[in-house]
């Protein structure tokens, strides 16, 4: 029996679109994502854009980084 790959944290986007392009260009390379919304409930009530987290396994965090890296980083 195989142990499941532990899930560890990536990075914080600062809104949900900017998470979910993340993740789609993530998945598009074969990195599954998990992206969680740990916004306060205070600020669901209130109408604020929530906190999202993308966790990757484990075993990627790297491949992860190095991707999101290259994303990020400005263009010639």
């Amino acid at each position: 029996m195989t142990a499941t790959p532990r899930l560890v944290y990536l990075a914080t986007a600062p809104d949900p679109v900017t998470a979910e392009a993340w993740a789609g260009l993530l998945r598009g390379e074969g990195v599954p994502v998990m992206v969680r919304d740990d916004s306060p409930a205070a600020s669901v009530y209130l109408g604020f854009v929530g906190i999202r987290r993308l966790f990757v396994r484990e075993d990627q965090l790297e491949e992860a980084k190095r991707l999101l890296r290259e994303y990020l980083s400005p263009q010639p």
